[in-house]
């Protein structure tokens, strides 16, 4: 249970669905192309992580079966379920973290893609409950401040996607580090969720290796919010 939580929740072993009847094979067939940008940037280690994303016009989402292994994934690893979380199509098993990613898209209508990872730097901070300071321009760029701290929730309910929505809502980042855990990001889509949990180690990383040189130098707000509107609205092709 995450702290804030006022109703206790219990424990959800979610069942594959009775059978596979490829529903949503192209959208399973991209998050499942997906997962392999978490190992070719050391974000996961065996079977650990997932990527999830919403489907368009629909109550429901495909997430990465429960256990399944990176190399060789195909659509079929990927099982679509609805916003309860229930599995609904695919054979697989849904990831244990279904009820967190059910839990974040009930309740940020915006949010389209979820990604979670134990990445090592992003994980030691989230080991001792420490918010990654906004030090770099590339951390105001894309988490507009500093990357939050999100409660300790036990996993096999929607107590972590509670502890993500209440740290997450209206707060810049795409990224909060669950205290003793480790990543969740959200996104616009899928990739975009992908590419904030790539960006989260890289300053993590980062910031650790300055602080073994000293402090780091904070940026002013200001220019933090300079940084933050230039690359939303500017940077990049549109």
């Amino acid at each position: 249970m995450c702290s804030g939580c006022d109703t206790p929740t219990r424990l959800t072993v979610r069942q594959a669905a009775t059978e596979e009847r490829g529903t949503h094979r192209e959208q399973r067939e991209h998050v499942a192309a997906l997962h392999a940008l978490l190992v070719t940037n050391a974000l996961v280690t065996w079977t650990a992580g997932n990527v999830s994303e919403r489907v368009p016009g629909e109550d429901l989402f495909v997430i990465k079966g429960s256990g399944v292994e990176y190399d060789g994934m195909t659509w079929e690893g990927i099982t679509v379920c609805d916003l309860d979380g229930k599995a609904v199509d695919g054979v697989r098993a849904p990831s244990s973290d279904t009820d967190a990613h059910a839990y974040v898209y009930r309740n940020m209508p915006e949010v389209n893609g979820q990604v979670h990872t134990h990445s090592t730097y992003a994980a030691a901070w989230a080991a001792r409950a420490e918010p990654v300071p906004c030090v770099l321009t590339a951390m105001a760029d894309e988490f507009g401040g500093p990357i939050p701290i999100g409660p300790f929730a036990l996993i096999g309910d929607d107590s972590i996607g509670r502890g993500i929505v209440e740290t997450l809502t209206g707060h810049r980042s795409p990224a909060v580090f669950m205290q003793n855990h480790g990543v969740f990001t959200i996104g616009k889509s899928a990739k975009a969720a992908v590419k904030a949990a790539v960006m989260a180690e890289d300053v993590a990383r980062t910031v650790h290796v300055s602080r073994q040189l000293g402090e780091p130098v904070p940026i002013a707000q200001a220019d933090i919010d300079a940084l933050y509107e230039r690359y939303q609205n500017v940077y990049g092709q549109k």
